[in-house]
């Protein structure tokens, strides 16, 4: 052995006597060091050497030569030699002090602690444990003293100046009036101050004059506007589907307008997380709550591979969505990427697997899907009143001129068996006895014979049918267009694109009326009866569903043939189809729609006899038609009567108790939930019950709930532990999201990750006084942003300091407030205000850019600049995002992708912005009407040079200014000022 090796082992054997007299234990002085130095490799499935150190029996087994510890003896370890020899760790050897522990250990026999060893017992220099800083609970430091103290505003400056002091850097002076007005502007409504604004600010005296202006710019409705952009790049908001079809979602924007309202209305930060995860569950009936839920469902959805036929791809498919949930819970609110442990524990903060599962199982409920949104209880009440009050208005006019009809026919017809609902189409719809919805697709319309069908793309829904809503008979009264069309479906339950239990005409054999299903094969050749005037008269023809599985096929109240039901009929019994008028569905080898008239119609929630089939097609052989009525009324009861049927119609849609659909969470009874061996579906291992992360200080991990508890109570319980005042991840993640937005960086400059991997915070005691005083203002968000742009750190200027930038170039320490770049979205908005064509309404669905079109099944979404549609000049909050779908000006500036989570949008300088800036059409458009906008309010080309700076960078140009911008409008007009000062640092930066 070389001699400094002799000497380096006699050095380690003093350490370890002098170590010696007090034996180490072992979780608190030997598992860090196993931990931090040697687990990485020798642990899990497949350590290295075959030797594993994470759990006592494997350590004490050894390697496949043979022990490596010798308990009491580590002159005889494998162990100790090569950690002696600096072998083991190989690229870095351990400190002085680790050896002599470990040594000392041996010698004193080797005791174990726990065991396994807990892997997030504490940090290291490669993980974090549970003593992890962001896990810590919240404490409200103590103000630092400062020299300064005159420079303080508010609680935040202190721990900002303390720092500085600190690093011997000072704070830069206050910015001037103008640039503060700007950049409260565009940070609190993300609009541009007028030049009045601007002037009457500059102008006020008053020593509170700021302080007001930031009140009137958070209760501007822009403030909700500006601030759910930011939001809704977190939570991945898209109105498509994405992955191969990218589907449209015409009802997600209610989330979005969900978003903006609750910020507007300031709804405590704990209420805005509570909501978003279980708002249906926490205030049920409550449309606005409802449509918070569109937050677990905002993201991407793989409609393709959930139809896969592959069960195996299906419960892929179903994790990746989970995945999705969880991640995207885990990232919004409390800053952790727990996703990471969906295949084995969090390699770097402590997340276990099984915790990982413990979310999912929380979510276990969660689906995507369209709900109804509830109407408030008084609105319904109100219009049931009226609706009430109205139909016997409206049988008190046309029951004498019925009797008289009816008189002169010889009698009155039959009654028919009472139905689930009926819809008389020639009367708009649905009559006093329905109460399903009827949607008309663009190919059909509504006359005096009923609802005619163009026998290509024209169909009418009652639906979707709900969970207590079962079908057993449909009926209706069809006249057909022609006799030689084939495959034209009458009546039936859609589900899951495919058509079954349905009445067809002409199914492969021409003009006979049979019972099909599935998708159009029909169970039975029933040899129908021929028709030869359906063209000429209204035919009834009908179907029932025995409990047994059985269908049975009517014509004019006569059975011609039985069968039996479909096979595919799960998600019919789930309560997800639909009822169709005229088949919706084109299979290959012909349109296979009806091309006809159907006069009325009627479901019934049992199989009725053949006796009430019958009665039921005579009751409707004498019906007595609207004109017919009308003609024995006076013109005055004709004009209240039509006034009445519009008011029925109205009410009748209130009293559903239905203001809309929303496309939001659709739970179903949660799934077992197992732990996955490596995430594989096909491997579950134990049971998860819903739970939060056990490393959260101050919240209890364990939600106390079975494996049989619903969704309801689930999402609850997530929620509760989220929104938790103690939870301290929460408190830290929303107030470090509005620094970073103000800022341009947070105090920690990773908002989606206060893990291991993510950021360290750049002053941990202001996050935490921020943290702290959100509780205290009662979760206010307003408050909060108040309280940062009103402190001296806020109101510095933007300039630079040499001797700072030397010291801290990326101005974490905050000497002074850095230039913010105006994202794509503010950029759009702010050339349309200067134009004057900014439309500032706040709701409502929004407008669209691009067209959809399909080839192959695929949906694709082409840009189509819309400029004269409606509400295209809206703010660019409003424009549909379809994930598909993109902009060229707002990608060239960085707009994210939606399919996923975008805490900190990148700013990029590239040559494209600049092209896009100066040629898309939309900046053009801007700039031309802007420069129209100046010269109709004055003819002096210097006074106009003057405004088109006031308006855009809100201060009055120099003279030199003026005359190089009076020299190119002479030459080229006023139109190439604007649109060059749109394409200016000064315009795009907002300092």
């Amino acid at each position: 052995m070389p001699q400094l090796k002799r000497f380096a082992i006699f050095a380690l054997l003093l350490l370890a006597g002098q170590a010696a007299t007090a034996a180490p234990d072992f979780d608190r002085d030997v598992a860090p060091i196993l931990l931090s130095r040697c687990i990485d490799c020798h642990g899990g499935a497949d350590p290295k050497g075959h030797l594993d150190l994470s759990r006592k029996a494997r350590a004490m087994a050894g390697t496949d030569e043979g022990p490596v510890i010798v308990a009491g003896k580590a002159d005889k370890s494998r162990l100790w030699e090569v950690i002696a020899e600096n072998e083991m760790p190989p690229k870095k050897p351990l400190p002085p002090e680790e050896r002599a522990i470990l040594r000392a250990w041996v010698d004193a026999g080797a005791t174990w602690g726990t065991d396994p060893i807990d892997p997030f017992s504490r940090s290291t220099d490669k993980r974090a444990g549970r003593d992890w800083w962001s896990l810590q609970p919240v404490v409200r430091p103590s103000v630092p003293a400062v020299k300064q103290g005159g420079w303080v505003r508010n609680g935040i400056d202190p721990f900002v100046l303390s720092t500085l002091e600190q690093k011997g850097l000072p704070p830069s002076p206050e910015a001037d009036k103008r640039l503060l007005i700007r950049r409260l502007s565009f940070d609190l409504t993300g609009l541009p101050p007028s030049p009045a604004e601007v002037d009457a600010f500059v102008a006020d005296p008053a020593p509170d004059a700021y302080e007001k202006l930031v009140d009137r710019l958070l209760a501007s409705p822009q403030h909700g506007v500006r601030w759910a952009r930011h939001w809704l790049d977190v939570v991945r908001f898209g109105q498509s589907n994405g992955f191969e079809h990218d589907e449209f979602r015409p009802d997600a924007w209610p989330y979005r307008n969900w978003v903006v309202d609750a910020i507007n209305s300031d709804l405590p930060y704990d209420q805005f997380v509570k909501l978003q995860i279980a708002g249906d569950v926490l205030q049920p009936g409550d449309a606005a709550a409802l449509s918070a839920t569109g937050f677990l469902v905002a993201g991407a959805f793989d409609s393709v591979g959930q139809g896969q036929i592959s069960q195996v791809m299906r419960k892929v498919v179903r994790q990746d969505e989970l995945e999705d949930i969880v991640g995207t819970i885990g990232q919004t609110f409390v800053g952790l990427t727990v996703q990471c442990a969906r295949c084995h524990d969090h390699k770097f903060d402590p997340v276990s697997q099984k915790e990982y599962y413990q979310l999912t199982a929380a979510v276990a409920g969660v689906r995507h899907g369209v709900r109804d949104l509830p109407l408030p209880r008084e609105q319904v009440a109100e219009a049931k009143a009226r609706l009430a009050a109205a139909t016997a208005e409206l049988a008190s006019i046309e029951t004498p001129a019925r009797q008289k009809i009816l008189a002169a026919r010889g009698g009155r017809p039959a009654e028919p068996p009472p139905a689930l609902a009926r819809w008389d189409f020639r009367t708009g719809g649905k009559d006093q006895y329905g109460n399903l919805n009827i949607h008309l697709s663009p190919g059909a319309r509504l006359s005096d014979e009923g609802l005619v069908l163009d026998g290509k793309a024209a169909f009418a829904a009652a639906g979707p049918i709900g969970k207590n809503l079962r079908a057993k008979t449909l009926e209706a009264w069809v006249k057909l267009s022609n006799l030689q069309q084939s495959g034209g479906g009458v009546i039936g339950i859609q589900t899951s694109g495919a058509v079954f239990d349905s009445v067809v005409y002409g199914e492969r054999q021409a003009g006979r009326w049979m019972a099909g299903s599935n998708n159009f094969q029909r169970t039975q050749d029933n040899g129908g009866p021929a028709d030869t005037d359906a063209a000429q008269r209204f035919v009834h023809v009908a179907i029932t569903y025995a409990d047994d599985g059985t269908i049975t096929a009517y014509r004019d109240g006569k059975p011609y043939g039985r069968g039996y039901r479909a096979s595919n009929v799960a998600d019919y019994e789930a309560g997800e189809a639909e009822i169709l008028f005229g088949m919706r569905h084109s299979p290959a080898g012909g349109n296979r729609m009806l091309a006809g008239v159907i006069q009325r119609a009627a479901i019934y929630d049992r199989a009725l006899t053949e006796a009430e089939v019958e009665a039921s097609s005579q009751a409707g052989s004498d019906f007595i038609s609207v004109a017919q009525v009308e003609a024995e009324l006076t013109p005055a009861q004709r004009d209240r009567r039509r006034g009445l049927v519009q008011q029925i119609e109205q009410d009748a849609k209130l009293s559903s108790g239905t203001g809309g659909k929303v496309y939001a969470v659709s739970p179903r009874p949660p799934e077992p939930t197992f732990l996955l061996v490596r995430g594989n579906p096909q491997q579950p291992a134990e049971p998860a019950l819903p739970g939060g992360l056990a490393a959260v200080a101050g919240v209890k991990a364990d939600f106390a709930l079975a494996a049989d508890t619903p969704d309801v109570d689930r999402r609850a319980a997530l929620a509760n532990w989220i929104a938790d005042p103690a939870n301290p991840l929460t408190k830290r993640v929303i107030v470090n999201r509005l620094w970073h937005y103000h800022f341009g960086v947070g105090i920690v400059d990773t908002p989606n990750d206060f893990g291991f991997s993510g950021g360290r915070p750049s002053h941990p005691q202001l996050l935490d006084y921020l943290a702290d005083e959100l509780v205290r203002q009662k979760f206010s968000l307003k408050a909060m942003h108040r309280l940062i742009v009103t402190s001296a750190t806020y109101r510095q200027s933007s300039r630079t300091n040499p001797a700072a930038l030397a010291i801290d170039a990326d101005n974490r320490l905050l000497w002074r407030k850095s230039p913010i770049r105006m994202d794509a979205e503010t950029v759009r908005d702010t050339v349309l205000a200067l134009s004057g064509e900014l439309g500032l309404q706040v709701g409502g669905p929004g407008f669209s850019d691009f067209v959809i079109s399909k080839a192959r099944g695929t949906i694709t979404h082409e840009y189509a600049p819309m400029e004269n549609a409606p509400g295209s000049n809206r703010r660019t909050l409003y424009r549909a995002i379809a994930r598909g779908a993109r902009s060229g000006l707002l990608d060239a500036l960085d707009c994210p992708d939606p399919s996923a989570t975008s805490p900190r949008r990148a700013v990029s300088n590239t040559p494209l912005q600049a092209l896009a800036l100066l040629n898309n059409a939309t900046m053009l458009r801007s700039a031309q009407a802007m420069a129209a906008r100046i010269e109709r309010e004055t003819t002096d080309v210097e006074a106009r040079i003057k405004e088109v700076y006031r308006l855009s960078v809100g201060r009055v140009p120099g003279d030199d200014e003026v005359a190089a911008a009076k020299k190119v409008v002479e030459a080229h007009g006023l139109a190439v000022v604007t649109r060059a000062i749109m394409n200016s640092n000064e315009f795009l930066f907002v300092e």
